[in-house]
């Protein structure tokens, strides 16, 4: 094998995925994990449940002054978590 036919593996998988259409669903579940990891655990213990659907986020609150709190970050939040994933995951966020 020559020097110039090698490469680097992340690429390869990178692209074996999309070819698979397993790059979306990937980042889709790498992007719920951040939800907990960038907004911490006390976030995480109203937060109910969690879905991607169309690009849009759905997030399910137990507590409806959290829920309220959040609605004026909207448009940072989905900022912050497509850069965490390093794609663009999302386009919005619905809070119920």
């Amino acid at each position: 094998m020559r020097k110039k036919d090698v490469e680097p593996v992340g690429n390869l998988i990178r692209r074996y995925l999309r070819q698979q259409s397993l790059e979306s669903p990937l980042n889709e579940q790498r992007l719920v994990n951040e939800w907990y990891e960038l907004l911490g655990p006390v976030i995480g213990r109203y937060t109910e449940s969690l879905y991607i659907k169309n690009q849009v986020l759905y997030v399910h609150f137990t507590s409806a002054v959290v829920r309220q709190e959040l609605m004026m970050e909207r448009k940072k939040l989905v900022q912050r978590l497509n850069e965490k994933v390093g794609a663009s995951v999302i386009s919005d966020i619905v809070f119920r």
